[in-house]
Order: C-alpha cells, then sequence, then structure tokens
C-alpha cells in the first residue's frame, strides 16, 4: 500500500501546471467568443423591439382606417382640407354627434398622428396629407382615398409601409 502511495505521489510531483502566457490567452479567445455572443444576443434583441414597434404602428393604421372606414360608408357629407376630414353623419350612424373629424396632427419634423375627435388613433404617419376626397359626379357616389405612410424612422424611407385605401360615402347623392 506505501509504494502505491509513494507511486501516486511521485506522480504528482511531475505533473506541471498552466504557463501565465498560456492562461492569458486562453482567457483573450473566451472575451472574444463571449463578446461576439453579446453583440449578437442584443442586436436581436433590437431587431425584435424594432419590428414590434413596427407591427404595433402598423396594427394602429389599421385599426384606425377601418374605424374610419365604417363611419365613412355611413356619412352623408364630407368637408376635407387634405390634413382632415369632418363626415356628416346621420342619426342612425351618429354615436352621440352628428360630425365627427379626423385630421393630422405634426409631432415633429416629418412625424405626424392622426386623431378622430381629437384623440391619437395612428401615430408615426410621414405626412399631414392623408385624405383626398372625389365629389359625388353624376355616375359615381363621393369617394374618400385616405393614405397612411407609416415609418418609424422617416429618414430611411426604404422601412416606410403604406396603407391605402378608397372608401365610398353610401349615403352621399349623386349629383344630378
Amino acid at each position: 500500500m506505501r509504494a502505491l502511495l509513494n507511486k501516486a505521489v511521485g506522480r504528482l510531483k511531475d505533473q506541471r501546471g498552466f504557463t501565465l502566457t498560456e492562461l492569458v490567452t486562453v482567457m483573450a479567445i473566451l472575451t472574444i467568443v463571449i463578446g461576439t455572443l453579446v453583440a449578437v444576443f442584443v442586436s436581436g434583441l433590437s431587431a425584435q423591439r424594432t419590428a414590434m414597434q413596427n407591427l404595433e404602428a402598423q396594427s394602429s393604421a389599421r385599426t384606425a382606417t377601418d374605424k374610419l372606414r365604417r363611419e365613412v360608408h355611413c356619412a352623408s357629407s364630407i368637408v376635407e382640407t387634405g390634413s382632415s376630414v369632418t363626415l356628416t353623419l346621420p342619426a342612425a350612424c351618429s354615436s352621440g354627434t352628428p360630425s365627427v373629424e379626423y385630421k393630422t396632427q405634426a409631432v415633429s419634423a416629418n412625424r405626424f398622428r392622426l386623431l378622430r375627435a381629437n384623440v391619437e388613433i395612428a401615430d408615426f404617419l410621414t405626412t399631414g396629407n392623408v385624405f383626398t376626397y372625389a365629389a359625388p359626379t353624376t355616375t359615381e357616389l363621393g369617394r374618400l382615398q385616405v393614405d397612411l405612410p407609416v415609418n418609424l424612422q422617416p429618414g430611411q424611407t426604404h422601412t416606410e409601409w403604406r396603407l391605402v385605401d378608397v372608401v365610398v360615402l353610401r349615403n352621399s347623392q349623386r349629383v344630378t
């Protein structure tokens, strides 16, 4: 037994540790690998946050357009200025008021929000002139075109998303 113990102690004496140069080299390699992994992770989180903000802005624009479409279909007349429209609603369609105004409001340079009765319903629009009204003719009812360009980064035109809709005023009268 003693011989076995002496043999084990002899082996331990022959073992050498790592040099300082080897340890520093391994730590440098690990730092580079971990730094790269952290950069990839942070980049992924940033991309996810941007995608969620885009989704939220686009979703609010869709919701705003749906609400506007319902009220325009019911409206009997429209007064449009490019940056605002005032809808005249019959009693059967109104929600307590005979008219409702949709307008854009400047937030900052190249950033606008869409308001319905002074309540924000969409944001991150890149222009304030989103409405184009075609008055009724002898052959067609009145039509309102809504063009909502949504962009969280207005300086980068390749990230712009547009929601365009043409809504017919079903309760308008053709001009005779």
